[in-house]
């Protein structure tokens, strides 16, 4: 069932059928082909997953996102970080950087990030006269910035298909969240003053900076209150995951004051066709799961792993580099669902802490959303930008750098990661 599995899968994927549909296709295929097992039984593992708790963590986080994010709330957000910034060297770009780490702590999804803020920042950083190229860049790799940033998305998928503590990876992010930013904006700052970028005036002087506080503050705010919520053991990730939806009405209704039944409507649609995208990838790569596991395939590869490599450091680039081919074809959910399950084992197998392969494996595919041919925040930061695709990987090669460096050091330095756990 494999061998089907492996050989419809990619096929799928080139007819560009949805990954969801092509995971239920193949999976369905191989099934039907080789007869093995009831199809009733194939069936009722298909809705096993959704039927979970936790899972229900997901749509009221995305929810609560949409809420904050499709009001004025960006507004604010960017006039904060211009305010902080603008003024300095490659300061546009580093709008972009303060934007995407404080944007994320709403959001928790990298191609919302790029988006909404792309619309928002890269059109400004063209008038302002830098080259359009440099602006999509730092869209497209900032923006991954979010998905180690709570209540973010894969943190959250990872610690269900992983059996991983969620409050575990989202402390453990923190580290490779704030090198990342900081990787980021010392990119910005040499290339705005290697290449004699525009500097953009202070403007409104203090009162307007502190206007800009204020209204960035609730931003600031739902990360920590996500987290502090979870360490302290107050309420659980579904429960933590309600009272940011409420924290959202409140925020959007009494300090933006752009709360309206049309906008909590077109939110609740919305979050309601995500949802649906992310179950149905949760539903197909569970029963590819099913598959693998009945052919003893996770076991088989740690230990083919084991046996070929031997050493773990090998293990672990290996894994990596499997992680980052994967990401650059695969959505981030998809993929986590997918790799998730059969990393653990290995990881089980060499000593490899699983909070550790956790922001491992989302960093990796991270660098795959912004990475050709088919990397999401890469191909939005260009359409947006007016440029070609490879203006923009040109301009992304020494943000790939820092990213690969902030990578190596989560694989290979574990203090990192249990800093502040």
């Amino acid at each position: 069932m494999t061998t089907i599995l492996a050989a419809l899968f990619p096929i799928l994927l080139i007819l560009a059928v949805p990954v969801a549909h092509a995971l239920l296709i193949a999976t369905g295929g191989a099934i039907l082909i080789f007869d093995r097992v009831p199809f009733a039984i194939s069936v009722q593992r298909l809705y096993t997953p959704t039927q979970s708790f936790p899972m229900l963590a997901i749509p009221f986080f995305i929810l609560a996102g949409n809420l904050m994010m499709s009001g004025k709330f960006g507004d604010y957000l960017v006039s904060f970080a211009k305010l902080v910034v603008g003024r300095l060297h490659g300061g546009l770009g580093k709008v972009s950087v303060i934007g995407s780490v404080m944007f994320g702590g709403v959001s928790g999804s990298a191609v919302a990030d790029a988006s909404a803020l792309g619309n928002a920042i890269i059109p400004m950083t063209v008038r302002e006269g830098y080259p359009a190229g440099f602006a999509a860049a730092v869209n497209a790799s900032s923006s991954t910035i979010s998905v180690l940033i709570p209540p973010s998305i894969p943190l959250i998928l990872f610690g269900l298909v992983g059996n991983t503590s969620i409050v575990d990876l989202f402390i453990a992010g923190i580290i490779p969240r704030l090198l990342l930013a900081v990787g980021l904006l010392l990119v910005c700052n040499l290339s705005g003053r290697l290449r004699k970028f525009p500097l953009v005036p202070l403007e409104g002087g203090f009162r307007e900076f502190k206007r800009g506080i204020l209204y960035a503050i609730p931003a600031l705010i739902m990360p920590v209150f996500v987290v502090g919520t979870l360490r302290f053991g107050i309420a659980t990730p579904t429960e933590v995951s309600v009272l940011a939806v409420a924290y959202a009405l409140v925020v959007s209704k009494l300090i933006y004051r752009d709360l309206t039944w049309a906008h909590i409507f077109k939110c609740m649609v919305s979050t309601g066709v995500m949802t649906g995208a992310v179950m149905l990838v949760i539903m197909g790569s569970s029963l590819v799961q099913w598959v693998l596991t009945l052919e003893r395939i996770p076991l088989l590869l740690s230990n083919w792993l084991l046996t070929t490599l031997e050493e773990k450091w090998l293990v672990i680039m290996a894994m990596n580099v499997v992680m980052i081919l994967v990401g650059t074809f695969l959505d981030l959910p998809a993929a986590i669902l997918l790799l998730g399950p059969l990393f653990v084992s290995i990881a089980h197998a060499i000593g490899l802490d699983t909070v550790q392969l956790g922001i491992m494996m989302v960093i990796n595919l991270a660098i795959g959303i912004y990475t050709p041919p088919v990397g999401t925040t890469l191909f939005i930061s260009a359409t947006i930008a007016q440029t070609s695709i490879g203006r923009v990987v040109a301009e992304l090669l020494p943000f790939y750098l820092i990213a690969l460096f902030v990578l190596l050091l989560m694989s290979y330095v574990p203090a990192l990661t249990f800093v502040f756990l």
